[in-house]
């Protein structure tokens, strides 16, 4: 079971507001969608979630705990832009972060350890369609592959939480359509909680069961550092008609912010 927090949270670059007052409460496997316009602070959202980033104020829990100061397993992440290892073939990405946990001085396994780390990993290759391309190197994968075994490498933690930061921009729409349904299985099969951001409302909507739109709704012209972005919408979208309506919702919401 995994609850994540955001307490009152804003985050400050050298006096500049960029979240202001983020009050929020995940329930446990939760999908959340976030969307907003471009530099609303998105992604920094994403960032203090991975603990990349400190909020200036206010503080974030998962669990009811304070989230730790680094980022840590519990928390996956996946990038838009591939995060593999070019020089390392596609089971020797997957296998890396476990091997990292079991022996963080030498970042390998030998004997039974290892073999049962690479068979959890050729696993989990199978399951995202990679597993007779265990040998193959990055360069050698489509787009779309790579961001499978960029899943997979995330996965291969057992994460409580999986952040997703635009995760299928760079991909084609048959790819990113089959990558929505690979992401919604593997959330539902590992029972997780996903927080992803996303630039586009109906990738956001057709995925997620919970919809914030955030973006900043006060400006003072004195003072345009002044205030920071915060959650002007709040959805829940569990079935395809609710979906719908509450996207239409939203881009109302957003545009009358805009």
């Amino acid at each position: 079971m995994t609850t994540i927090a955001f307490k009152s949270v804003s985050k400050e670059y050298g006096g500049v507001r960029v979240l202001e007052d983020i009050s929020l409460e995940l329930a446990d496997h939760e999908f959340l969608g976030v969307v907003g316009p471009s530099g609303a602070g998105k992604s920094t959202f994403l960032r203090l979630l991975l603990s990349q980033e400190q909020p200036t104020h206010g503080k974030i829990l998962i669990d009811g705990q304070p989230i730790a100061p680094e980022p840590s397993q519990d928390r996956g992440v996946v990038f838009q832009r591939y995060s593999v290892f070019p020089h390392l073939s596609v089971l020797r990405n997957v296998t890396l972060g476990r091997e990292w946990a079991k022996a963080p001085l030498t970042g390998r396994l030998r004997g039974q350890e290892r073999g049962e780390v690479e068979a959890e990993a050729m696993r989990l290759l199978e399951r995202v369609g990679l597993g007779s391309s265990a040998d193959k190197f990055p360069h050698q994968l489509s787009g779309g592959m790579q961001q499978r075994l960029a899943i997979a490498q995330a996965l291969i933690v057992r994460p409580k939480v999986l952040l997703l930061d635009e995760p299928f921009g760079a991909l084609d729409p048959h790819t990113r359509k089959s990558m929505h349904h690979l992401v919604r299985e593997l959330w539902e099969e590992n029972q997780m909680t996903i927080v992803m951001v996303t630039h586009d409302l109906s990738e956001a909507f057709s995925l997620s069961t919970r919809v914030i739109a955030i973006d900043k709704i006060r400006y003072d012209p004195q003072d345009p550092t002044a205030y920071g972005s915060r959650i002007v919408s709040d959805i829940e979208a569990k079935s395809k008609i609710v979906r719908e309506s509450r996207k239409a919702e939203a881009v109302r919401m957003l545009e009358a912010v805009a």
